[in-house]
């Protein structure tokens, strides 16, 4: 079946730069972000920015799973924890949120200390275990995550290289998450349309890269809007409930 202009044009990117500062390109440089199409309305992009300065309602980031030995703190990972005074290295240490494959922890950022209004914690489980599933899996769980706060504006971050990780191509690893988010997506407005959920839209989805990624990460997240608009394209369109269910007595 033909697909219509507008679910032929998902694919498309369309670049385009925001006046928000990326650590080494200097006072007054611009941040270069790519915008995709996607065939669940969300506006997807991809934007050299990190999660200190990112202004968004929800931020999330992967963390692998706590090591007693020592959590690499590189770059980006090592300035988020550092402008919010150690609180993530804290809560690691404690034993308080251990980075368990599926692990939430949501938080208010500490006053003046990075721009997101929330952040988002996900783990991702040990790094010897790292794969592309448990990416997917994070993907999921982010999209239902943000969802069920009711946010509009979600900024994504993997952060694995930050945290000492080579396993994943920073592409691919990004990819997944996008696939399996607007997968889940998909099904989210599937239910509200049927009365299943509460009617409410997300409206942006950014994903965070560093510049020596930015355009790896752009080529694999193109072709992830596009397996996933594929996919969605062949799911079953028939309502979730065959019959309105009998009134309890």
């Amino acid at each position: 079946m033909r697909l219509t202009l507008k679910q032929d044009l998902f694919t498309l990117g369309v670049a385009f730069t925001l006046a928000a500062p990326w650590p080494g390109f200097g006072a007054g440089a611009t941040s270069p972000e790519k915008r995709f199409e996607t065939p669940v309305g969300i506006a997807l992009s991809v934007k050299q920015i990190g999660p200190v300065t990112q202004t968004t309602d929800l931020q999330i980031i992967c963390v692998l799973k706590h090591d007693p030995a020592g959590d690499p703190y590189i770059e980006a990972m090592q300035d988020f924890n550092d402008k919010q005074g150690g609180l993530l290295s804290s809560l690691r240490e404690r034993g308080e949120f251990v980075g368990e494959l599926g692990e939430t922890l949501l938080y208010t950022p500490p006053p003046r200390s990075i721009t997101p209004k929330r952040v988002l914690l996900i783990g991702i489980g040990d790094a010897k275990e790292l794969s592309l599933d448990r990416l997917r899996l994070v993907g999921r769980i982010a999209l239902r995550e943000a969802v069920r706060l009711g946010v509009k504006h979600v900024s994504f971050a993997p952060t694995l290289r930050d945290q000492g990780s080579s396993v994943i191509d920073v592409g691919e690893g990004d990819a997944a998450v996008v696939e399996q988010m607007l997968l889940a997506y998909d099904t989210e407005k599937r239910l509200q349309q049927q009365g299943l959920a509460p009617k409410l839209r997300l409206s942006s989805w950014v994903i965070e890269a560093g510049p020596k990624y930015f355009e790896g990460v752009n080529t694999h997240v193109g072709d992830a809007v596009k397996a996933a608009g594929e996919q969605i394209q062949k799911r079953d369109s028939k309502p979730y409930v065959n019959a309105a269910p009998a009134a309890a007595k």
